[in-house]
């Protein structure tokens, strides 16, 4: 792959935005290799997947705007089907997603950080929708998952204004989980990754579903689904091992079993 290098450390997997020459832009090729990327982690299943720009100038730039203003209606439906398709994947990813963001965040880069699980981002971090203002919308989820997120009226004054905030206002606003020192963000987010690694696998992955699923249905619904993935737990060999463990008073040894 051209713009996107995926590696791997102890059960983490780190993907890394690469195309430092245009802010870490998105183009079609970019947003094909991300959620190519994300396929291919799927089939390796690491225990969780940091998401990260190369540099510290940014996380993501924004969707390429020079190849943008010569698409014409149904290429433009194309490219955001394409940016759905690749969100989805980190949405939707079985384990969790956490953004480590450094410097811009801004449109499509933002909808990036927003389909995450997690957002750290060093104190540099710039995050917005600033579509309105080129004449176009939010076009790869942000529009859906922001409101989720943070809240409708808040997502809609950012969405409507193209208003740019600073991390640490990002963190009040629960746009962001965690503001580090500039420079820091993809190391606390390895930390918080491997934090989550040394729990059960299956727990965690069946965990993130059921919470997903709260976004989807109603109460009643979701606590039947979390019922559900709660027994089947039982079934697995972590679960014996995670309590086992807990009850002999030593550390668990997970197998993702």
């Amino acid at each position: 792959m051209d713009y996107v290098r995926v590696e791997r450390e102890d059960g983490v997997a780190v993907l890394t935005i690469d195309r430092q020459e245009k802010l870490n832009a998105l183009d079609r090729q970019v947003v094909e290799e991300i959620g190519q990327s994300l396929l291919e982690l799927e089939a390796d299943e690491p225990r969780a997947i940091v998401v990260t720009g190369a540099g510290e100038r940014s996380f993501i730039a924004g969707a390429d705007i020079r190849v943008m203003s010569v698409m014409d209606p149904l290429e433009a439906k194309r490219f955001s089907e394409i940016g759905h398709a690749a969100m989805a994947l980190l949405d939707r990813s079985p384990v969790p997603t956490i953004a480590a963001v450094n410097g811009f965040a801004l449109g499509g880069g933002c909808e990036v950080a927003v389909a995450c699980d997690v957002r750290i981002a060093a104190e540099n971090a710039t995050f917005g929708f600033p579509e309105v203002g080129l004449g176009i919308l939010p076009g790869m989820g942000g529009t859906q998952r922001l409101p989720r997120l943070i809240g409708p009226a808040l997502a809609k004054e950012l969405i409507f204004t193209g208003r740019r905030i600073g991390a640490e206002e990002a963190r009040q606003m629960g746009l962001v989980n965690r503001v580090v020192p500039q420079g820091g963000a993809l190391d606390a987010a390895k930390e918080l990754a491997a934090e989550i690694s040394a729990n059960g696998p299956l727990a965690v992955r069946h965990a993130k579903a059921a919470a997903n699923r709260a976004l989807d249905v109603d109460l009643i619904s979701g606590l039947e689904y979390e019922a559900d993935q709660f027994a089947l737990l039982f079934a697995t060999e972590d679960a014996r091992e995670g309590m086992g463990a807990f009850v002999e008073k030593r550390k668990p040894k997970f197998e993702g079993r």
